[in-house]
């Protein structure tokens, strides 16, 4: 289990970042990582040395090697929960989200990886853990037909027995959404404002997909 932040004077400043496109982090969300990249290496070695927590956040451009894209606003802390490196070098990684940060500034650092300086102030709310309710019909409805227009696979036991929020954290993260729609989930103030914007976009994806995909 992550360590349990208390509030967010708690979280560093100072925080390594790792900018993917099209790929999301939320708040107690978990995500699979395989790392390969050696100034990604790197950072992944001084965050376990250190507090163990890496930013993910979406380039607003794409990045290519010696390049430098613009980021995204908004990103989220996550703390390094599970690691194993394999022969050939790579880190596989598990990152369970703590908190999302607004980008104060970037920082002028000498390191491989770029680093950023966090405000988490304004998201205080996504360290504090709560039953959630959601209108479960309203999205396994939306759900389904998404599935079929995007040719793809869900679990449907999980969808009807998850907890609330590992439910809305799966799907958003999973679901082959655009960036720009990622970045809308991550925004969204609220857990109830996320779970609107989920369905609005499992309501309004065309059929873009061709090949049969899994949600599992």
């Amino acid at each position: 289990m992550p360590r349990h932040y208390h509030s967010v004077e708690e979280l560093p400043r100072t925080l390594p970042v790792f900018p993917l496109t099209g790929v999301l982090l939320l708040p107690r969300g978990q995500l699979p990582l395989n790392v390969f990249e050696p100034r990604y290496l790197a950072m992944v070695d001084t965050a376990l040395a250190g507090p163990r927590l890496i930013g993910m956040i979406q380039p607003t451009e794409h990045e290519s090697p010696g390049m430098k894209p613009p980021l995204s606003n908004v990103g989220c802390a996550g703390r390094l929960t599970a690691f194993g490196e394999t022969d050939d070098g790579r880190y596989l990684i598990t990152l369970t989200g703590i908190c999302r940060f607004r980008v104060a500034n970037e920082l002028d650092v000498m390191t491989p990886y770029r680093q950023v300086q966090a405000d988490y102030s304004e998201f205080a709310e996504d360290l504090l853990t709560a039953d959630r309710e959601i209108p479960r019909e309203r999205v396994t409805t939306a759900l389904k037909h998404y599935v079929k227009r995007q040719q793809l696979k869900a679990d449907w036991s999980s969808v009807t027995n998850a907890p609330a929020e590992t439910l809305v954290n799966a799907l958003a993260m999973l679901c082959p959404f655009e960036p720009t729609e990622k970045q809308a989930l991550l925004e969204a103030r609220t857990f109830d404002q996320r779970v609107e914007t989920l369905i609005a976009l499992l309501e309004l994806s065309g059929a873009e997909t061709p090949n049969a995909k899994s949600l599992n």
